[in-house]
């Protein structure tokens, strides 16, 4: 009687709508940015208001809808009024480029810091009870004693993991300080933040998504090969 609830509590917490996510987040604000700037449209302040204000109101609908602390969120909700705060105060374009950066680098310590934890965030983010049978694996790890060699495999995935932020990071400050060159406040600004955030997705996002694919598939390969089990032994499908 337990299994359905946990079930449907998991699938009713789950953000599934990536292309209004995609939509909200960066193409409508892209274009507000890229279109409106202009003083015969909404002018420089307004459609930076407005463009911010998209992904900001999407982004507390759904921490308020899914009611559920989400500290990914959370970052992305500060990143977004960091940036409206340098453009509307009208900030040297400098503390964009680091702000872009920042945000990454410091989930990237985070999961540094946290192998010195006993719950280092790969448990959290990809081995964790929500995406894998961790009970079924650790039960083959310890009949076959690959217990610790797993443990370190653990390691390894997390550093990786870290990696994927800090290269992201790398590359927010480069992509910044290559795009956005005009006065913060200007439509000239607006217009190349509209810029950043469209390239930001293939040139930063894609890759870094990539990146996490092979890690999910080096912890996979590494499940498979100290316990025997296949890939539907070891996920929990939902229905």
């Amino acid at each position: 009687m337990t299994k359905p609830a946990t079930d449907t509590n998991y699938s009713t917490t789950q953000q599934s709508h990536p292309l209004v996510d995609l939509l909200v987040s960066i193409i409508l604000p892209s274009v507000v940015l890229m279109k409106l700037s202009g003083e015969e449209a909404l002018g420089a302040t307004l459609a930076l208001v407005v463009a911010l204000s998209l992904p900001l109101s999407w982004g507390l609908f759904e921490l308020i809808k899914y009611k559920k602390f989400n500290f990914i969120a959370l970052l992305g909700l500060v990143s977004v009024l960091l940036t409206g705060g340098i453009g509307l105060l009208k900030l040297d374009t400098q503390w964009l480029a680091i702000k872009e950066a920042a945000i990454p680098a410091f989930i990237g310590i985070a999961v540094l810091i946290s192998t010195l934890t006993q719950s280092p965030l790969i448990k959290m983010l990809i081995y964790n009870p929500k995406v894998m049978d961790i009970d079924v694996i650790k039960q083959m790890l310890i009949e076959r004693k690959n217990t610790k060699a797993f443990e370190s495999r653990l390691l390894i995935a997390t550093y990786m993991l870290g990696g994927t932020f800090f290269f992201s990071a790398v590359m927010n400050y480069i992509l910044a300080k290559w795009i956005v060159t005009s006065p913060s406040g200007s439509s000239a600004f607006n217009e190349e933040l509209g810029q950043l955030t469209l390239y930001s997705y293939p040139m930063i996002a894609v890759p870094s998504m990539i990146m996490m694919m092979l890690i999910f598939y080096f912890l996979w390969r590494s499940i498979n090969n100290m316990t025997g089990l296949k890939m539907n032994e070891i996920l929990r499908i939902k229905g």
